[in-house]
């Protein structure tokens, strides 16, 4: 029912393997929910009808972030179906979905992805040269997993890494000198192993990286370091950004570093960085202590 709709996404929109499958699959409990066959039969649907979706899926247990991710894909299906003059109008002009709740990233502590610390994790084989480069890739660049799965050899370029994130768009981040010798040495090793393939982060089969292996290996080490209940790749993504914070670098700077489209996306790491300096403040002021 909708391929001529996802080919839209893939090569008009670009949008990524992940964002497609995301839209098809949303698209698909709607359509579940309306028990519609065909394209023609949206037509019939009203916005008053959306909204009985919406009470659905939070009556359900459904979160407003995950609702609002549907209606986001319903929305952009409407608008293509208008472009493609299949309807005049869409029900989706009269539906707001719920406001999301506002929760604060979680990160680990500084002290906890301390070099020496980490460095004690891995082996000395091909296995564990590879883990330190993708977990430090995540702590020292905050990119996304998808991003780091797609990263070539001719992507490190010197002292900086070229990283095509969300719809193709590139941005180059800065790494460290100790960084760069690192990644050097790694892909000595992995030449010999793995002569031909063109992706800096391989399986020891010499097969791409995947998702699910990424995100195993990221939430075994920091199992060893943090408490956190949350250990996956885009913890240390949060991470970088809130250190880097702290650290005083600007919301512009910060903004392009992570690939944000707007700054709006990238001020909620402000509260974080806040609290570390209300707690620096309480610690190091005179009148900063608080009397019990």
């Amino acid at each position: 029912m909708f391929d001529k709709f996802i080919s839209y996404l893939q090569f008009e929109k670009r949008y990524s393997q992940h964002t497609v499958l995301a839209y098809r699959q949303d698209l698909n409990a709607f359509i579940e929910f309306a028990e519609v066959k065909r394209i023609s039969e949206f037509t019939d649907l009203s916005s008053a009808f959306i909204r009985s979706w919406i009470v659905y899926l939070i009556e359900g247990g459904m979160k407003n972030k995950s609702v609002n991710r549907k209606l986001a894909s319903l929305r952009t299906f409407y608008k293509w179906m208008r472009k493609e003059g299949m309807i005049n109008h869409s029900p989706m002009t009269k539906v707001q979905g719920p406001k999301n709740e506002k929760h604060l990233p979680i990160f680990a502590k500084e002290s906890e992805l301390a070099q020496p610390k980490m460095e004690d994790l891995f082996t000395n084989d091909f296995s564990g040269k590879r883990d330190a480069i993708m977990l430090e890739l995540f702590y020292q660049t905050g990119i996304r997993l998808s991003e780091l799965i797609g990263l070539t050899l001719q992507d490190i370029q010197g002292n900086q890494i070229k990283v095509l994130g969300k719809r193709n768009k590139e941005r180059i981040i800065p790494i460290s000198n100790d960084f760069v010798q690192q990644i050097e040495e790694y892909i000595v090793i992995r030449r010999e192993l793995l002569p031909k393939h063109e992706f800096l982060l391989v399986l020891d089969s010499g097969k791409k990286l995947y998702p699910t292996f990424a995100y195993r290996k990221i939430n075994y080490y920091l199992g060893k370091v943090t408490s956190l209940d949350k250990k996956s790749p885009h913890i240390l993504r949060h991470t970088f950004a809130t250190h880097m914070l702290n650290r005083g670098t600007g919301l512009e700077t910060l903004k392009d570093l992570l690939g944000h489209a707007s700054l709006s996306a990238t001020q909620v790491y402000t509260h974080n960085s806040f609290a570390q300096l209300n707690s620096i403040y309480s610690q190091a002021h005179p009148r900063g202590h608080k009397t019990s």
